[in-house]
């Protein structure tokens, strides 16, 4: 009979103040690629198919708890910071039930642990059958962690403090991560803690004492990468964190057929998907809920956040594009700016200067150059101007206006919102249209051209010294009309 795998839950510890951040956020707030630290380690435990997630919290709890809501985690609030071992029994005891459990102890600082490298020691734990299994580490100079002293068979029997330990015990390279996965018998356990030491707290890591106690085995996970626990404490290791998941990110996508031109100026969040052979140029931001299909080229320096990129389309230099969709083959930039609500469909072109808002664009149109297209549809085909501008804001409220198929808008037009552009019309160029245009219809809403014959020269020539000193070049032409 095939013996059945115990669930997990998993306690993360994020109470702690961070002082060395010097900031006004609590400390596991502070993000790394797009997340804040302690969602790394939810992530982490959903990614290990965790059973519960309790996060313990205590500084900043009220923020904590809020940026985490809508993750499915429970909390339990540490509201004396009492050590490390009270951290652990707040978040044992905001379980229903524990039974028949694996447990595993995770930190809100330490973005770096990868799911591979827990899998692989809840692997170890339970094909050994161990109790208790805590993560260590190798460091050639292990100053500042606490040391895992072995006995002659090389058995794990104790966790020695840097403070506490000998000379001898100082020069031991295995190091303790504070990560450790336990069996069910943890929550009893945990509740024998005492704080009967110099800092009158109670330490985690006298569980291990505590289960050798009851004959049960213990064993340590060496990591092969000990930079995986690395904590962020202030800003310079939270920078370090950034730069490592960040390589993380981008060799991932380069294996999966992504080409990224200088990786190291490219910033990916891990929440974005991109399709294979995309050109991703020097400098290029992609941040959120942002889908990029196949074939995709994004210039560089352009940001894009939240948005959609079918197959095919270009995001020349400096773009930025926030929760937009761009259809197949579109064109974007560059120096556009494509703002939340803005849909492009197939084949469209948005050139230099050009800003798009909650405006839905249908096949083939085109807008070269410095235009404002805010709340508007445009049907397909359409050519917009340059300098166009959709007056969509009278001061109190925006209002929508309708463009149909085949319009040609000449430049410099203003479209005085709300208006329907019937297919086929034609806008003059310089037109204030207040009106709307039917179907086949050319508008010419602007003022009639007076030629004032010889007004420079009387103007000018009043101001005769002047024009000397200042304009040469109009003093020369005035003395050729006299």
């Amino acid at each position: 009979m095939t013996e059945q795998i115990r669930p997990l839950d998993v306690v993360i510890l994020a109470a702690g103040q961070g002082t060395r951040m010097k900031s006004s956020l609590p400390k596991v707030l502070h993000p790394v690629a797009g997340r804040p630290m302690v969602a790394w380690a939810v992530k982490t435990a959903r990614d290990l198919g965790a059973r519960n997630v309790v996060v313990v919290t205590g500084h900043g709890a009220d923020r904590v708890e809020a940026a985490l809501q809508g993750s499915g985690v429970v909390f339990a609030r540490q509201e004396q910071q009492l050590g490390t071992g009270h951290a652990f029994i707040q978040g044992l005891d905001a379980l229903d039930d524990h039974a028949n459990a694996d447990v595993l102890v995770l930190y809100g600082d330490t973005p770096l642990l990868r799911p591979d490298t827990l899998a692989a020691l809840l692997g170890d734990h339970r094909a050994r059958g161990s109790a208790f299994t805590v993560l260590t580490g190798e460091l050639a100079d292990a100053t500042g962690y606490g040391r895992i002293i072995r006995d002659e068979q090389g058995n794990v029997e104790r966790i020695v403090e840097q403070k506490d330990a000998t000379p001898l015990e100082r020069t031991v390279r295995e190091f303790n991560s504070g990560v450790y996965l336990m069996d069910a018998r943890a929550t009893d356990l945990a509740h024998r803690i005492t704080n009967d030491n110099a800092s009158g707290e109670y330490y985690l890591t006298d569980l291990l004492g505590l289960y050798k106690a009851e004959g049960a085995e213990v064993h340590a996970f060496k990591l092969t990468d000990p930079g995986e626990v690395m904590g962020a404490n202030d800003r310079t290791g939270l920078a370090e964190a950034e730069s490592i998941i960040r390589a993380r990110i981008t060799q991932e996508h380069m294996r999966a057929g992504v080409t990224i031109h200088m990786p190291e100026t490219v910033y990916i969040e891990d929440t974005v998907q991109i399709g294979r052979d995309v050109t991703l140029e020097p400098g290029v931001i992609l941040r959120g809920d942002t889908r990029i299909a196949e074939g995709v080229t994004v210039g560089p320096y352009s940001v894009i956040t939240d948005s959609t990129l079918q197959e095919g389309v270009t995001i020349k230099a400096h773009s930025v594009l926030d929760g937009a969709v761009v259809g197949t083959g579109s064109d974007v930039g560059p120096f556009a700016r494509l703002r939340p609500g803005t849909v492009l469909a197939g084949g469209v072109h948005i050139g230099n200067f050009v800003e798009t808002k909650n405006a839905r664009l249908a096949q083939g149109v085109k807008a070269g150059h410095l235009a404002y297209l805010g709340d508007v549809e445009i049907g397909e085909e359409t050519n917009v101007g340059a300098g166009t501008i959709v007056a969509n804001f009278d001061g109190v409220n925006k209002h929508r206006s309708t463009v149909g198929a085949g319009v040609f808008i000449g430049s410099n037009s203003t479209l005085i919102a709300p208006r329907v552009i019937g297919d086929a019309a034609f806008i003059a160029a310089g037109s204030a249209v207040h009106d709307d245009v039917p179907e086949g219809a050319m508008a010419v809403a602007r003022g009639k051209q007076r030629n004032l014959d010889g007004w420079s020269r009387r103007y000018w020539g009043g101001l005769r010294e002047k024009v000397q000193v200042k304009l040469p070049w109009l003093a020369g032409w005035l003395s050729r009309q006299d």
